[in-house]
């Protein structure tokens, strides 16, 4: 093995630990298994197999490809499964990576793998979990700031002794192939500067792999963050109508009480039926069939407050819309609006109109009423006031829920009603 085939190995061992890494980190099913918080022994078991199957291959390769000694990177993979998977499991893998190793008579090869991945387990329990994710071998570029800061508060870098480790256990792996030749494979220079960037390159390899993963990991806390901030948004918004719905409908049942008992009776059960949906665990999206059933009770309150002949509901549905996820209580603010801002200050009433069609794969919702219209109030100005409170909520959800595939739009002619146009993508429940 000359001395400019072992630089060669060097350099490209960094590229294939690299690839290897990076192509790991693409499958999802390896991202799931890898960063679980917690993984049953069976699920171990599949994520070690992501690391074995191909790194397996790649001692075998070394065999069969003449001088392409990069693909072995058996010794930085079990130092990996030590620190990140446990002692155990980093010896099952020692084990299994040794196999085409001893099968070409590396008998060494069982044995020091197996050792190796149980000092990484004991390492990588001693070590805290971020200590190994933010692992490097370039420690401290200053050397004197390094034995400064320790000179001043003695303490145990882990860092640092993450580092030793890793090279004293490349060192013994040097020492024993020279010892034993061709019973165990190592990268032997016969120049004592090359030999040092060998000790090097098993820590270099291994803070490469930590590098790649440790950025994805990032990048999935990042995204659960902002899925938390979404669900904290959403939820926000959804206490926001709640109380101002509950408010509205109390007091339509107090001014029934001593007038029209019977009919704040029937109201009151309206609202108990209301009052157990909104208590009820509810995901972010029901079927537009739930979402219909949720508001006729409330317009059923709202017609015995009014009368029969002064508010009129109608609806023109269309059947393939019934299954399509909405976002939860979305006609319901519409209608309330229609009703209070729309048809109240007229003295006979008037209409409130429900429409849903498909149009592609997108569906139309439309909440109509022929009240008095928003006058000449841009749509800025009424979301301002009171009266805008319900179409602002909703808007803001649907921003939050599909941002720029949603389309949500208000047209008013004054003494002639408004409508309200909500455009979504048409997903399908799975029971449809």
């Amino acid at each position: 093995m000359t001395d400019r085939l072992i630089l060669i190995t060097l350099l490209v061992k960094l590229g294939v630990v690299a690839s290897v890494a990076s192509a790991l980190a693409r499958g999802s099913t390896f991202r799931r298994l890898f960063f679980a918080e917690q993984r049953t022994p069976r699920q171990t078991l599949a994520l070690l197999a992501f690391f074995l199957v191909p790194l397996t291959l790649g001692v075998w390769i070394r065999f069969w490809v003449p001088n392409f000694l990069a693909a072995d990177i058996s010794f930085e993979t079990v130092i990996l499964l030590g620190l990140l998977l446990g002692p155990g499991w980093a010896m099952l893998g020692g084990v299994v990576l040794s196999a085409p190793a001893v099968y070409h008579h590396e008998y060494l090869a069982l044995p020091f793998n197996a050792m190796v991945g149980l000092a990484a387990g004991f390492l990588g329990r001693f070590v805290q979990e971020e200590e190994i994710w933010s692992f490097t071998p370039f420690v401290d570029l200053s050397l004197y700031r390094w034995v400064r800061r320790n000179l001043r508060q003695p303490r145990v870098d882990r860092q640092f002794l993450m580092l030793f480790l890793i090279v004293a256990a490349e060192g013994c792996r040097d020492w024993i192939a020279h010892a034993f030749p061709h019973r165990l494979f190592a990268l032997l220079a016969s120049q004592w500067w090359l030999q040092a960037l060998v000790l090097l390159s098993a820590p270099i390899d291994v803070g490469i792999a930590l590098k790649v993963w440790n950025t994805l990991r990032l990048e999935m806390k990042l995204e659960e963050q902002k899925r938390l901030l979404l669900e904290a948004r959403l939820d926000a918004l959804q206490r926001q109508i709640n109380p101002h719905f509950l408010f509205n409908t109390l007091n339509s049942i107090a001014s029934l009480v001593r007038m029209k008992p019977e009919k704040a009776r029937e109201m009151t059960v309206k609202l108990a039926n209301i009052l157990r949906a909104l208590l009820k665990d509810h995901d972010t999206y029901v079927p537009l069939r739930e979402e219909l059933s949720f508001t006729d009770d409330y317009l059923d309150i709202e017609v015995v407050r009014f009368g029969a002949d002064k508010l009129r509901v109608e609806k023109e549905i269309d059947p393939r819309t019934l299954e399509v996820l909405v976002p939860s209580i979305l006609l319901q603010p519409l209608i309330e609006n229609s009703i209070k801002h729309g048809l109240e200050p007229r003295l006979h009433g008037g209409t409130v109109t429900l429409r849903s069609r498909l149009e592609g794969d997108r569906v139309l919702i439309e909440v109509a009423d022929d009240g008095v219209g928003m006058g000449n109030r841009p749509v800025s100005a009424l979301r301002r006031s009171g009266a805008g409170i319900g179409m602002k909520n909703v808007q803001e959800r649907l921003e939050v829920l599909y941002g720029n595939l949603a389309r949500f739009e208000v047209v008013s002619n004054p003494g002639r009603g408004t409508l309200v146009k909500i455009e979504i993508p048409a997903n399908l429940s799975r029971s449809g």
